[in-house]
């Protein structure tokens, strides 16, 4: 308990001290010409603040806030390598212990998963550290304490931090690790087909010495389309052959290093839009109709597009008995030629009634 002697004026504080120093101009005025009384009426103005000043005697009993100390699991896929969970939950258990036997200390514990979706993915540790603290005043944080591997997407600069408070990391893992990963730099959406797509790739291979030559397999839809040699450490461009228009699913693959930990970070998929430098179209349309014109000047408007216009006026099915064949000079539609012989040459087929 805390004891404490606090004024509570009935008058503003400004009115106080003006009567305040009104009190002793006319006391010293009183004590200086030798009136009679000077002391009586001091004891009366003294008396008169008093009054108004209203002192009280304050008593506090307060109760002291343990601080929040954070504790920030990752448990990011990463982590899943090796024994890295093994050492991640020995830890967890030996932090809880230590900071239990701490007076006047909150422990707050938060997991990090794997984000995949969304701007922000990836291991967002310190989104999780800034929402463990997000009801705590920064008075009553003691520090964070942050487990894990290092693969943090979102490690801010120091002075952008959010709390003034101790952050400690305990580091997952070997210290001599070492990994391949492959990394797409800069990948082409689009390409004529019978081009190439330009794809810049870098290969790191980390805890290494550097350096050196890592062969890289390109994979079209499945397929594989030959080994490049790239350097390591370093950006290097491979052209990947696009064979057909549509979605060609782009596979780069880094060949295992001298030591790896996860074979899942060798690998990279792209998906490249192959389009046509001309556009080759046929268009059958089933009986003549004024709607044929719209089509034709629809397609023919751009000038990539090859059309190839059939208007079916002898269908299969209709024959004149009194006709001999030789003498119609309507022709059956080639069916056979179009649909079995031919039908391959063309990009889209569009068929009108």
């Amino acid at each position: 308990m805390n004891a404490s002697i606090d004024f509570a004026p009935h008058v503003p504080l400004l009115l106080l001290w003006i009567a305040i120093g009104l009190a002793v101009a006319l006391t010293v005025a009183s004590f200086v010409l030798r009136a009679r009384g000077a002391w009586a009426r001091a004891l009366v103005f003294a008396t008169l603040i008093f009054v108004i000043a209203n002192p009280l005697i304050v008593n506090e009993t307060r109760t002291p806030l343990p601080d929040v100390v954070a504790v920030i699991v990752d448990q990011s896929q990463s982590m899943g390598i090796g024994d890295r969970r093994a050492q991640e939950a020995a830890a967890l258990a030996t932090i809880k212990k230590q900071l239990a036997a701490l007076p006047n200390l909150e422990v707050r514990t938060a997991a990090v998963q794997t984000l995949t979706t969304g701007e922000d993915n990836g291991t967002q540790l310190f989104a999780g550290l800034n929402g463990a603290l997000a009801d705590v005043p920064p008075e009553r944080v003691a520090g964070a304490i942050l487990i894990t591997d290092g693969e943090v997407h979102d490690a801010p600069p120091i002075d952008k931090l959010g709390i003034r408070a101790p952050v400690h990391a305990l580091i997952a893992g070997q210290r001599d690790e070492k990994d391949r990963k492959l990394t797409v730099l800069n990948a082409a959406r689009f390409t004529i087909v019978g081009q190439g797509a330009a794809m810049t790739i870098r290969v790191d291979d980390f805890g290494g010495t550097g350096g050196g030559l890592a062969p890289v397999e390109v994979r079209v839809d499945g397929v594989s389309r030959g080994v490049q040699t790239v350097p390591v450490g370093k950006p290097a461009t491979l052209q990947v052959p696009i064979q057909h228009g549509g979605e060609n699913v782009v596979e780069l693959e880094a060949r295992p290093g001298p030591s790896e930990l996860t074979l899942q970070n060798n690998r990279a998929v792209v998906t490249v839009s192959g389009v046509r430098d001309r556009l080759r179209v046929l268009l059958v349309s089933g009986e003549p109709h004024a709607g044929e014109r719209v089509w034709r000047n629809l397609l023919k408007a751009d000038p990539s597009v090859d059309l190839v216009h059939f208007t079916i006026l002898r269908p299969p099915g209709k024959q004149n008995l009194f006709i001999p064949l030789e003498e119609l000079s309507l022709i059956v539609f080639p069916t056979r030629q179009l649909f079995m012989e031919k039908l391959s040459g063309f990009d889209l087929v569009i068929f009108d009634r």
